[in-house]
């Protein structure tokens, strides 16, 4: 379909990609273990709007800029890292403040906007997202193919609602395993955990070569 060739080897790679540990995943199990089933819904729907975003910059071909700019993938990382950095500071605050251990019972909207607007940045300010999806889509479309960037989109289609899909997966199963978390020490825990699993993020994306 539009030009594309082997889509069945591209959601297998997708549902690969998708498994593999990395700040998405981390984002939407730690939002899920503190807010519930919603806020986990809600980070990885603002995860998947971030992969649009890189989905469309592909087709747009704005995604070669940052493998060819050392300046604009240097900006980009950067923000992505001290971003990282931020939410790890604002779990640390969450893991150390005797509030943080009240059992939340329902989110109001305005939490869950700000859950999807996080979920969206950690995924928009990674660099690595966009140089992915212009390395791998390429390989699945056809150098005839009438409309590229048309085949661009549809593959970034694929890939962000098999995505999504695996997301809320992952959300159904954290969300189960929450129940543990309802004790005031266990949260406190997994808060620090979390902080130091997105610091290490952080350090990692500020290292990243492209």
């Amino acid at each position: 379909m539009f030009g594309t060739h082997d889509l069945g080897l591209f959601v297998v790679t997708g549902l690969v990609l998708n498994a593999t540990p990395g700040v998405d995943m981390a984002y939407t199990v730690t939002r899920t273990l503190q807010h519930g089933g919603r806020g986990g819904i809600a980070a990885a729907l603002g995860i998947s709007a971030g992969c649009a975003v890189h989905a469309s910059a592909a087709a747009l071909g704005l995604a070669a800029l940052l493998a060819t700019s050392a300046l604009a993938f240097t900006a980009i990382k950067w923000a992505g890292a001290a971003y990282l950095l931020w939410l790890a500071v604002a779990m640390t605050r969450s893991a150390v403040s005797p509030g943080a251990t009240a059992e939340i019972s329902a989110q109001p909207a305005a939490d869950l906007r700000r859950i999807f607007v996080q979920g969206f940045l950690t995924n928009v300010l990674n660099p690595k997202v966009a140089l992915f999806f212009m390395a791998l889509l390429p390989q699945f479309i056809g150098a005839e193919a009438p409309n590229k960037p048309l085949a661009f989109l549809f593959l970034g289609g694929v890939f962000i609602f098999n995505g999504t899909l695996f997301l809320f997966a992952l959300v159904a199963l954290a969300h189960r395993l929450r129940r543990v978390g309802a004790r005031p020490a266990v949260r406190r825990t997994l808060n620090g955990l979390g902080a130091a699993l997105f610091a290490l993020l952080a350090a990692r994306l500020a290292l990243a070569e492209r």
